[in-house]
């Protein structure tokens, strides 16, 4: 039984300590996880003033779980204050299980994100993940007196003050820079127009279509081998999906550039020569004047090296007022999905540099002025 406990113990603890890392190198991504399930929550009725209110606070929100993982894991690796952090540790894995059954049993979410966007996991895999860990806890609530601390006291105390400072300054440093790691699409050395392209070997869905008819009240669907005569009056048409394909989703899906008058420029900007900037600002009304002076002495730098600029954003008409009316810099303004730009900018604004459609290198605000050296 020691042995079992042991074995536990060592597998919860280092796979808390494991998994809030790995998010804790990027908390906006679980941030804009936990937005959808707000956001589903709240369009499905279930407290939608409080959902809407906790959308606000998605940030924070995912840093205390984060934050909560990591150092319930080491508190429980050696072991300190088991008492507590037991039964802390089963409430949070109950919360992880019905999230994670929630995205496998409705569909509405495509993934919870239980280990981030660098180590990808399916619905089933992560709520078997759970199930298996709720065990283990149990197990180790049932065998705690065989748990003992491996440090004195006030050392475990000390270790766990700084477990909780260092995942906390962790999180703080990569939302004022950029992730550590970053596994999303558009990170350094990726080739943008080639991964908005189908895979290769994909599958499309297959789809078929359904007509509604009516007739003296009545409302019937009928197939395209069997339409009605002319009796009939037809109300609407439905597209049903037959077989779903596989492989069928390009790694960049949703981003694409559209200019001042509408038309889609993705290609056009993506494919010129030499090099030149993207910056991604997904909102004018957040922290202006922490990067407006960096920005500045960036634009005189490229213009001076005769290198484009080009400002990415979901709201053009209030950017293109700070950047070409407030300011007058005349650079143009480029609209794209709000949800593109959060996958591709993991800080408010972010500089990338590109050389035809390949990312160079990519800055938060923070780190603007290093652009100036590439």
């Amino acid at each position: 039984m020691k042995i079992a406990v042991n074995i536990a113990r060592v597998l919860v603890g280092a796979l808390f300590v494991f998994s809030g890392l790995v998010k804790a190198i990027d908390p906006l991504g679980l941030g804009y996880k936990m937005q959808e399930f707000f956001e589903v929550w709240a369009s499905d009725g279930l407290l939608p003033q409080l959902m809407n209110y906790l959308h606000g606070q998605s940030l924070w929100f995912s840093m205390i779980m984060i934050v909560l993982e990591v150092v319930l894991g080491a508190a429980l690796l050696i072991g300190w204050k088991k008492n507590l952090v037991l039964p802390l540790l089963l409430l949070l894995t109950l919360f992880f299980t019905f999230l994670t059954a929630f995205v496998l049993f409705t569909g509405k979410i495509r993934a919870c994100g239980c280990f981030g966007d660098c180590i990808p996991l399916t619905p089933v895999q992560t709520f078997t993940k759970d199930i298996v860990l709720t065990l283990l806890i149990c197990l180790l609530l049932f065998g705690r007196k065989l748990i003992h601390t491996i440090v004195k006291e006030p050392l475990g105390t000390i270790l766990v003050v700084i477990v909780l400072l260092a995942t906390t300054f962790l999180q703080l440093y990569v939302l004022k820079h950029l992730p550590l790691r970053d596994c999303l699409p558009f990170r350094k050395g990726n080739n943008i127009l080639e991964l908005r392209k189908m895979p290769e070997g994909a599958v499309p869905d297959v789809f078929d279509y359904s007509f509604v008819y009516e007739k003296e009240g009545l409302k019937k669907d009928f197939t395209t081998a069997a339409l009605p005569d002319s009796t009939w009056t037809f109300v609407d048409r439905k597209q049903v999906l037959v077989t779903p394909g596989k492989n069928n989703i390009p790694a960049i899906n949703d981003f694409s550039l559209t200019d001042s008058t509408g038309s889609n420029v993705t290609e056009a900007i993506l494919s010129q020569p030499g090099v030149y900037y993207l910056f991604f600002l997904q909102n004018i009304n957040e922290g202006v004047n922490r990067w407006s002076a960096s920005f500045s002495n960036l634009y005189a730098y490229a213009r001076k090296a005769n290198r484009p600029v080009y400002i990415i954003t979901s709201d053009p008409d209030k950017v293109h007022h700070f950047f070409n009316k407030r300011n007058s810099y005349g650079i143009p303004i480029l609209t794209s999905d709000a949800t593109a730009i959060k996958t591709a900018a993991r800080a408010n604004p972010t500089l990338f540099i590109m050389k035809g459609p390949v990312v160079q290198e990519k800055y938060s605000w923070a780190d603007i002025g290093e652009a100036m050296n590439k």
